[in-house]
């Protein structure tokens, strides 16, 4: 792989982090958005609706569980910056419910 394409998350992997280290990352993690964009079933939440992730392990209260198991896998990417695979943004990743005719949410990092 060409090493100007190669995705960098910002840490320098090559050495152990010290504690110090680990906490300055962790506080430049930043808050994640999940919205609303499509609805094509039965939902309790509606089209628009908003919830912040504070962190990757303070889940949002309010929101439906099994939407949080799916999203949950996408939190971490989208904290550290990861890249969808949404040509159209790649700061956002749109991810459908459980349910085949649910809703889908935009997850993306809440930028400062």
């Amino acid at each position: 792989m060409d090493e100007h394409n190669k995705l960098s998350l910002g840490i320098d992997l090559s050495k152990p982090m010290t504690h110090g280290e680990y906490h300055a990352y962790w506080d430049r993690l930043a808050r994640i958005e999940i919205r609303m964009i499509g609805k094509y079933g039965e939902c309790h939440h509606n089209l628009g609706d908003v919830f912040y992730y504070e962190s990757p392990y303070k889940r949002p209260e309010g929101v439906c569980t099994a939407l949080l198991h799916v999203i949950d896998l996408y939190v971490w990417r989208a904290a550290m910056g990861f890249p969808s695979w949404n040509e159209e943004d790649p700061r956002v990743h749109r991810i459908h419910c459980p349910d085949h005719t649910g809703t889908v949410w935009a997850v993306r990092r809440v930028e400062d």
